[in-house]
């Protein structure tokens, strides 16, 4: 996901995005054409405000009216963080920063959001919470590339799952297919 996001350089290969090879742009470029990065252990800005963690997502952007809707929109979304946009971010909870990052990934109005391990450290209620929020934003229209070791959430939010296991693809299908899968049902979801 670093390497997609522009963070770290590729060492072989291309990385096409909508047909263009994103290899060697920068990462400010990737965002601007609608990739966007939902770190895992949240990373947001902890010295700066809910909001100011908003407004530095949409810092890219010139449209000031559509900048607030957008706002909105993540407000409607995550009501806690309306009630504390005032509030640091390194003072939130471990939900409410993880709720923080998908509503700044969010502010760059993506059409790619990358998702690591959303589900680290987190409560079970806010787990489902995040992937609940994760499955209607992606019936909104935007792309959900998840990686998570969660395998039972992840695969009844996929449409279609990949199975790693020492950086190799050993299983690929539809996600209700793999809950399916003996193998998976054995390794990953302990059944």
């Amino acid at each position: 996901l670093r390497t997609i996001s522009g963070l770290e350089r590729a060492r072989h290969g291309e990385i096409l995005f909508k047909g263009q090879n994103i290899c060697h742009t920068a990462p400010d470029k990737i965002v601007g054409l609608g990739v966007t990065h939902v770190p895992e252990g949240r990373r947001v800005f902890t010295n700066l405000t809910a909001m100011g963690n908003l407004k530095m997502a949409a810092s890219l952007r010139k449209d000031k009216a559509g900048i607030k809707r957008d706002i909105d929109s993540v407000f409607d979304r995550f009501p806690r963080l309306k009630e504390r946009h005032w509030q640091l971010a390194g003072t939130l909870s471990g939900g409410e920063q993880q709720m923080l990052a998908v509503a700044r990934a969010l502010m760059s109005r993506p059409k790619l959001m990358m998702m690591d391990e959303p589900s680290l450290g987190l409560a079970p209620l806010i787990v489902r919470d995040i992937f609940q929020i994760t499955r209607e934003i992606n019936k909104q229209g935007v792309t959900i590339l998840l990686i998570e070791q969660n395998a039972n959430m992840a695969l009844h939010t996929a449409d279609r799952g990949y199975v790693m296991e020492t950086g190799e693809i050993i299983l690929e299908g539809a996600g209700r297919e793999l809950l399916e899968n003996p193998v998976i049902r054995e390794a990953y979801l302990g059944k």
